[in-house]
């Protein structure tokens, strides 16, 4: 669903886990929420590749999932250009792996199997073209539902948190380890089981999946009339820059 770009840093071989660290970082963001990886590479890719950006990460393909007709070769397909187009030009590009979404959202059940075959498929592309993989496929805490928004398809400001740490640690950031696989502290509320766990999963389907079912058979996407946050390279403490 991503593909962001960094400018160059004060030194091409120091390249800091976090912003604070180099001041002259600049960063653009152009996601667009609800885009499909064929989205991604005709809209984002064009842009990114005029930002002439040092690192790229890219990632598409969980709104692909959910879609009846999923086609992993064509997602794996986009996904396999962008890393093409970006690193031909110089850019070190990363990318990542999906957790088993139905342990996020069990309605996701019957989709399961197109995680394991477009992970498969993301590792031998991104292998093809020397792109660094976040494997957040391998790890239980990636599951653990604080990470997610209420929606179970969007990370939360913790899940963030670690996707950049595994990012960081996937590029071999100095100031990067695995920490970012440990689990969480254990909740002082335990999380809802039996019946209350089957009102949780109706209490989803009624505040999202009816929607988005909606937003499908009407032709529509939650990203309509959306665009990206931060279409220019700017310092990340400025505002979205198409605001500047």
């Amino acid at each position: 669903m991503t593909l962001r770009a960094r400018s160059p840093t004060n030194s091409p071989k120091q390249r800091p886990c976090h912003a604070r660290h180099n001041s002259g970082l600049l960063y653009a963001d152009l996601a667009v929420r609800g885009r499909l990886a064929g989205q991604v590479h005709a809209e984002q890719l064009a842009p990114a590749l005029a930002l002439r950006p040092d690192l790229a990460t890219v990632v598409a393909g969980v709104n692909d999932l959910l879609r009846p007709r999923f086609d992993a070769d064509e997602v794996a397909g986009h996904l396999e250009a962008m890393f093409a187009a970006l690193t031909a030009r110089g850019t070190r590009v990363a990318t990542l792996t999906f957790p088993d979404i139905a342990r996020i959202t069990p309605p996701a059940r019957p989709v399961r199997h197109r995680v394991t075959a477009l992970n498969h498929r993301i590792r031998r592309a991104a292998h093809r073209h020397g792109v660094a993989v976040a494997e957040t496929g391998h790890h239980a805490v990636v599951t653990d539902l604080r990470l997610w928004s209420t929606d179970h398809l969007h990370a939360s400001p913790l899940g963030h948190r670690r996707i950049a740490a595994a990012v960081a640690h996937a590029l071999a950031l100095p100031g990067s380890d695995d920490s970012w696989t440990h689990p969480l502290p254990t909740p002082t509320t335990p999380s809802p089981a039996g019946r209350r766990t089957g009102a949780a999963e109706l209490r989803w389907a009624a505040d999202f999946l009816g929607p988005w079912i909606t937003r499908r058979l009407r032709g529509r996407s939650s990203g309509d009339g959306r665009t990206a946050k931060r279409a220019h390279l700017t310092p990340p403490g400025a505002g979205p820059a198409q605001e500047a």
